[in-house]
């Protein structure tokens, strides 16, 4: 793990807290020294504050993801209004905490990332297909190469994060079956964040802006009070 803070204080407390956990953390104070050591020794996940001097968080974010760089990450963060929070998802970012911050939340963030990066397993209680040959799933026109991570809606290829493609994965994997705010919270996140929580409900408007066309169904539909299912009209 690739832990970069400036704050000494945070930055000693969490490289503890981390390493007490079981996690091999190496600590630096600033995006400089976060770019040259994840070039050196690529990590599992990455945890990174958004506001350091010289090349910040998201800067560090950014030049990772352009080089194709597809390692987790977790951003930290004051800053509390949702436009920087959307600034950082779409830096590339995967999950972000936002401080002050209880030690258990980055825990349980840490794990979610990580299990994310595993194959993809069963959901409890949702139906699952048979595997699709060479890694291709398809449901409502739309195909996806898991392998490859890519996915499309017609002839047309999506540019996909991350989290929107996992969560695209999960709906197409179960088409037709309406998932619930907890299942999708579970398997995306790794965490219920609670009725409150408006993360499920942000990447769900990312993805419908680009699965959806003038000409064409909707396919992500909203079961009030429960969640979500992917279904062509």
């Amino acid at each position: 793990m690739l832990l970069a803070e400036d704050d000494r204080a945070i930055r000693h407390a969490l490289e503890r807290a981390l390493t007490l956990e079981g996690y091999r953390v190496t600590a630096v104070a600033d995006g400089v020294e976060a770019l040259a050591q994840a070039h050196r020794t690529p990590p599992d996940v990455l945890v990174l504050d958004v506001m350091m001097p010289g090349i910040d968080g998201l800067q560090v974010c950014r030049v990772l993801r352009a080089e194709g760089d597809r390692t987790p990450i977790l951003m930290l963060t004051a800053l509390v209004e949702t436009q920087d929070r959307i600034a950082g998802l779409d830096a590339g970012a995967d999950d972000y905490v936002v401080k002050p911050f209880d030690v258990e939340e980055v825990f349980a963030r840490l794990r979610a990332l990580l299990r994310r990066t595993s194959p993809v397993g069963a959901l409890t209680g949702v139906p699952k297909p048979p595997p699709a040959p060479e890694g291709q799933i398809e449901a409502a026109g739309l195909r996806m190469d898991v392998q490859a991570r890519r996915a499309w809606r017609g002839a047309r290829e999506l540019e996909l994060t991350r989290t929107e493609f996992e969560l695209l994965e999960l709906l197409v994997r179960n088409a037709g079956i309406v998932l619930d705010h907890s299942t999708i919270y579970d398997r995306i996140w790794g965490y219920d964040f609670g009725p409150g929580s408006k993360n499920l409900a942000v990447y769900v408007g990312y993805l419908r802006r680009k699965l959806d066309e003038p000409s064409a169904s909707a396919l992500i539909h909203t079961v009030r009070g429960v969640g979500y299912v992917l279904r062509e009209d």
